[in-house]
């Protein structure tokens, strides 16, 4: 039962779903999640999984650049009061630079280079230790270029959301602006290329379910509801792919558009919401599950 609690918890954080809803989807999915958000989305119960998913924990992210490289780092804390210290703030500024310095491939690997005092793993230990916070280095992620390439960086003002962009060019202000449009749309590909076909044959079926089984569409014809299917997956994976969003500075123009303009291409990016898909605990969950499962 455990489990199933786990599971329905889960499902519930990722699709804002009921929780009879998300028992029912999971007992018709044999308990598989991925199944199970896809059953919710088909019946019309989530509309949504991918950018609001439930964000449950604290921190800050943090950009340091040197010469080719560049890492995008996030480090955890029990609160929002924690992260806003100074102690905390210049930590994930030393890990970040220790980090660079070093270039480790894991984490694992990262909390054990050389920082200001110690190593990372005892920097970490020691503000965590004046705090009386539990801390983590969560991830990170090191971007090379060449030198006619270009690193565009936006980190927002409080910390949460940050994203670096390689970009083919040396135009900062393009770049900054890429970076902007990566850290608020949150794009998954750079283009459709980049985009693996389970991905377009995976949001087909999902449509192609969500249309069949909308009231609305009992008495239309069949190839009517393929061109809706075809406009609802176009539009799917448009939101999914950089180049092919809306720009955010010019709503009329597209993000490939505006780099064609520039002479400028997106080679990568990474982008990082702090605490994402990490759950914060939460008082009486079990009971409340318990309760709607009359599992008590």
């Amino acid at each position: 039962m455990a489990n199933l609690l786990e599971l329905v918890k889960q499902l519930r954080d990722q699709t804002g779903a009921g929780m009879m809803d998300c028992k029912k989807a999971l007992e018709a999915s044999n308990n598989d999640l991925s199944k199970a958000v896809d059953w919710l989305r088909e019946k019309g119960i989530a509309k949504s999984v991918s950018r609001d998913s439930r964000i449950a924990a604290e921190g800050l992210a943090n950009i340091t650049v040197a010469g080719n490289s560049a890492v995008l780092v996030e480090i955890n804390s029990e609160t929002d009061f924690t992260a806003r210290n100074d102690r905390f703030k210049d930590l994930v500024k030393d890990v970040a630079a220790a980090i660079l310095a070093h270039k480790p491939s894991n984490v694992e690997e990262a909390l054990e280079v050389p920082a200001a005092e110690g190593t990372v793993s005892e920097l970490i230990s020691a503000v965590s230790f004046a705090t009386g916070e539990k801390m983590t280095l969560r991830r990170f992620e090191i971007l090379e270029k060449n030198d006619q390439q270009s690193f565009g960086q936006y980190l927002h003002h409080d910390g949460k959301t940050a994203a670096v962009v390689v970009l083919n060019g040396l135009n900062e202000d393009v770049g900054k602006h890429i970076a902007m449009q990566v850290a608020s749309m949150k794009p998954q590909y750079v283009d459709r290329a980049a985009m693996p076909k389970e991905i377009v044959e995976h949001e087909t079926q999902v449509q192609t379910e969500i249309a069949k089984n909308d009231p609305n569409n009992a008495k239309k014809p069949e190839h009517i509801i393929e061109k809706m299917v075809t406009g609802r997956v176009a539009k799917a994976l448009q939101e999914m792919c950089l180049v092919d969003q809306a720009f955010i500075l010019d709503n009329g123009l597209k993000v490939g558009a505006y780099l064609k303009e520039n002479n400028m291409s997106v080679d990568s990016f990474v982008v990082y919401v702090v605490g994402e898909g990490i759950e914060k605990r939460k008082d009486c969950w079990v009971d409340e599950v318990n309760a709607a499962l009359n599992c008590k």
